[in-house]
């Protein structure tokens, strides 16, 4: 009987427009080193991960196999869709020969600061369970608002901020997507992120949920970038750990 293997799908095509970049903005430098490869290096370290696929944003496909070169755990670069779901569908494409019980991380390259920790206990915790998120509690009010008025409180006690990565067996997130796929609503209201539409379409999917982290930052405006250019002057600091 084969090992049962985990591979990471970094997604990479986003762009810059928020950062007021030309180019995607995983290609950008933090710390003199761009997103993608810091990304691509978390995976890359973790004993837990067999292999890592990248999807890179449409016409940068060289950009991304030079951030891969060095890593050896990356066994392909494809281009991404228009939209995250179109390059999940890709990724999901290029794994179809895996077997249902393989398992799959979903990672934004956008979080360049994704720790062993987090890479572990999504793995540990598909050996039960059949979609995995991580999270870290609201610090803020989150409030339901209609027009301009707010609508619900909910207790923040309960809420959490979604982070990535997303993890499932391919079993799951393939009959997920074969089911949005078949829904005519699907195209004009798809979920933001994959852990959606396995709780839309999959909905006795019970999805466990593991602590994220603080510094588990997705790169999206001109402050984050600021905020992770310290994060890396930490990292850089007389006696941090490299």
């Amino acid at each position: 009987m084969s090992p049962v293997t985990t591979t990471a799908v970094i997604l990479a095509g986003g762009t810059g427009r928020r950062l007021g970049l030309e180019g995607p903005k995983q290609l950008a430098a933090v710390g003199g080193r761009p997103i993608l490869t810091r990304a691509i290096a978390a995976f890359d370290a973790a004993p837990q991960i067999d292999d890592i696929l990248v999807v890179m944003a449409p016409g940068h496909l060289a950009a991304a196999e030079l951030a891969a070169g060095p890593y050896p755990k990356v066994t392909g670069v494809i281009t991404g869709g228009a939209s995250r779901t179109d390059s999940t569908l890709r990724a999901l494409s290029a794994l179809e020969s895996r077997p249902g019980d393989a398992r799959v991380l979903f990672h934004d390259a956008a979080r360049p600061f994704v720790d062993a920790r987090i890479i572990a206990e999504c793995v540990a915790t598909l050996e039960r369970a059949e979609a995995v998120a991580v999270a870290v509690p609201s610090s803020d009010t989150v409030v339901v608002v209609e027009g301009d008025r707010v609508v619900e409180m909910p207790p923040r006690g309960s809420l959490r901020r979604f982070q990535t990565p997303q993890g499932f067996r391919l079993a799951t997130i393939r009959t997920a997507y074969e089911r949005a796929l078949a829904d005519p609503g699907f195209a004009a209201n798809p979920p933001t992120d994959d852990c959606g539409v396995v709780h839309r379409y999959l909905p006795g999917v019970p999805i466990t949920v593991v602590p994220g982290s603080e510094q588990n930052i997705k790169i999206t405006h001109p402050v984050d970038l600021i905020v992770a250019e310290q994060i890396t002057s930490r990292e850089n600091a007389p006696g941090s750990a490299d």
